[in-house]
């Protein structure tokens, strides 16, 4: 979404907030009564959070009853998570090197479990671990995102779930950066857990979800009044919750419009390529979601590039950053095969619900200026913007 003079293009990160969320949250807020209270306004309240139940329940193919409300996508990873391994007697957590950082930080053993070139995990790396465990008496709890973060590629969770379960483990799927990019449902995943996050698709932050299978071992990590079925203890975040059904909706509603945005991705794409020869896009090989694009040239460091386009009136942004700032090699592109000069030479722009064709090649110009003036010596002089 353009403000003013400025071009939105990290939705990955956050997506502008969708009116119609915001209208919902609005009126939410004018609601007085706890969801948990038997009287009128409570019963008011909770409807609010029943109808977004079955909004969001229904948009994955679930039940209502198997949906947990909580506050954004950490939690939305984490529980599930914690709560499966704290259930079961002998578990541990199989994630894939190219997980987000929720995943990777529950994580107490290296994460192997790397990915191709083309960005797409490795299968048959899973097939061996999980028997391995299986045959130690440990039950293996895989995690393994739908769409990843920073390439956009799609993952075979699907194909991981068939492993997983043979082996007799469990598999949770972080669908976060997937929900309203491509249609899925937790039937053909056959996945036992689902994470959502609600200011990925332009609902607000701070709210998120997450699925669990019926039967599937699980035990809350947050626990007290017993609100969600259980699940996850603490007063819903009504208005939250109002915005993240309404975004919900909206996204899958639109996801037409957005998988429309792939051929002006790949217009972007060309452009950049034929202006900058050694561009490499990551991912390019492998299916991808329609608005994301992660590409560098070896040789242009990433801050270098972000702090450009930002003077150029352009929100990028690279694949991870520690809190001071410093931009770190990503830990997908390592896991990629790339060296950490070609990793720290990466951005990533990503589109959503409010852009528009122009924004793409409006980003291809002012990537090639910028990058004529820092790194001439990269550049086709023949390509014209």
């Amino acid at each position: 979404m353009s403000s003013g003079s400025r071009i939105y293009a990290d939705y990955n990160a956050t997506a502008p907030l969708r009116p119609e969320a915001k209208a919902a949250m609005v009126a939410a807020l004018g609601l007085t009564g706890n969801p948990s209270s038997i009287h009128a306004e409570g019963r008011k309240a909770r409807a609010l959070v029943e109808g977004a139940r079955e909004t969001v329940a229904e948009a994955i193919g679930a039940c209502r009853d198997d949906i947990a409300f909580v506050s954004g996508g950490t939690e939305a990873v984490q529980a599930p998570l914690k709560g499966a391994l704290w259930t079961i007697e002998r578990g541990q957590i199989v994630a894939s090197a190219i997980e987000h950082d929720s995943v990777s930080a529950l994580c107490n053993t290296p994460q192997a479990w790397t990915a191709g070139h083309n960005g797409v995990v490795n299968l048959i790396w899973l097939e061996a671990a999980v028997e391995a465990l299986t045959a130690d008496g440990i039950r293996p709890v895989v995690s393994l995102m739908l769409v990843n973060n920073e390439t956009g590629v799609i993952q075979p969770v699907a194909e991981a779930a068939e492993i997983v379960h043979k082996a007799g483990g469990l598999i949770h799927c972080d669908a976060i950066q997937a929900l309203g990019k491509i249609p899925f449902s937790i039937i053909d995943l056959d996945v036992d857990y689902l994470s959502l996050s609600a200011h990925k698709i332009g609902g607000p932050q701070g709210t998120g979800a997450f699925y669990v299978k019926p039967g599937a071992p699980f035990r809350a990590a947050q626990t007290g009044g017993g609100q969600e079925f259980g699940r996850r203890a603490g007063t819903e975040n009504v208005a939250g919750i109002a915005g993240f059904a309404v975004a919900v909706a909206a996204a899958t509603r639109g996801i037409g419009i957005y998988q429309s945005l792939g051929e002006h991705r790949d217009r972007m794409e060309e452009k950049l390529n034929a202006a900058a020869p050694s561009l490499q896009i990551h991912g390019a090989g492998a299916p991808r979601v329609a608005g994301v694009s992660c590409f560098g040239v070896e040789g242009l460091p990433s801050e270098t590039q972000i702090m450009g386009l930002d003077l150029a009136g352009f929100a990028v942004s690279v694949g991870s950053a520690c809190s001071s700032g410093k931009v770190k090699p990503s830990r997908v592109l390592t896991a990629m095969g790339l060296d950490d000069t070609a990793a720290r030479s990466a951005i990533r722009a990503s589109f959503g619900w409010a852009s528009v064709w122009q924004e793409f090649d409006a980003l291809a110009e002012a990537w090639i200026k910028m990058a004529a003036r820092a790194r001439p010596q990269l550049m086709n002089v023949d390509a014209h913007v």
